[in-house]
């Protein structure tokens, strides 16, 4: 079996974190789904999984669809549907992340 690490750093983290928030304040959320897909593309470049390194080719723009989707159907089931929110965004990253070959 081999080894399983994460080699990212704090500093960077922090760097990433910091830009993603700021790209929401500066666009009011609406740039919420390209932060999301920046700091998860970040955090898989540096998993590597039984020697094996992760990437994420997800984009804004197709999260962008999903929001605006789960933000409808939010509003339209009276705030219901908000707690299938954060599987659905689960299950989107995770359709989007592979093994780099």
């Amino acid at each position: 079996m081999k080894d399983s690490y994460f080699d990212g750093k704090l500093i960077q983290l922090i760097g990433w974190r910091l830009l993603g928030a700021l790209l929401i304040a500066v666009t009011f959320s609406i740039g919420t789904p390209w932060a999301v897909c920046m700091i998860n593309r970040w955090e898989t470049k540096h998993t590597v999984i039984n020697g094996k390194r992760l990437m994420f080719d997800g984009k804004g723009g197709q999260l962008f669809g999903k929001y605006i989707i789960w933000f409808l159907l939010t509003i339209i089931t009276l705030g219901i549907y908000s707690f299938w929110l954060a599987i659905n965004l689960k299950k989107w990253v995770v359709s989007h992340t592979f093994f780099e070959s």
